[in-house]
């Protein structure tokens, strides 16, 4: 098992504590929460969005979506949908559509979702669509801290 060479090296030097469980191959994140058997609000996805000319990513519950207006609203900006081939070039070491949720360690700026502040634990796509990141509410609380948090998905 194996997780992005970027996110491995981003949290290692994070000093983080964490751990990688592998599923059966799956496509969407609600495939993955029934292949994983992980409660889908403890399974962080990212959705990688277009604003002001650059891009953001936003980190939801995989049971969620993410509502543009509440982007919009938050932001005080106009935002949209980024294409699978876009988010691809900013995470380059990662299976299309296999994005992690640490946006720094690509140097994507975040915005994440309030119904993740506090989790017993959380896991994430690691790169590919096998493997999940798997560490504590607290590790990723610290990982966390400098990204603004709010409601933005429904």
């Amino acid at each position: 098992m194996s997780i992005a060479m970027e996110l491995q090296r981003f949290l290692e030097d994070c000093y983080v504590s964490y751990d990688v469980t592998e599923h059966k191959k799956t496509d969407c994140s609600a495939k993955t929460v029934e292949a994983s058997h992980v409660p889908a609000e403890r399974l962080a996805k990212g959705v990688v969005l277009k604003w002001n000319e650059t891009f953001l990513l936003a980190i939801v519950p995989s049971s969620h979506q993410v509502e543009l207006a509440k982007v919009e609203r938050f932001l005080d900006g106009k935002v949209e949908l980024a294409s699978e081939q876009e988010a691809s070039r900013l995470f380059p070491d990662c299976e299309m559509g296999a994005i992690p949720v640490m946006g720094s360690a690509y140097g994507v700026p975040s915005i994440i979702d309030e119904r993740l502040d506090d989790p017993p634990e959380i896991y994430f796509e690691g790169g590919d669509h096998q493997s999940l990141v798997h560490m504590s509410g607290d590790q990723f609380g610290r990982l966390m801290c400098d990204v603004p948090h709010g409601q933005i998905s429904a």
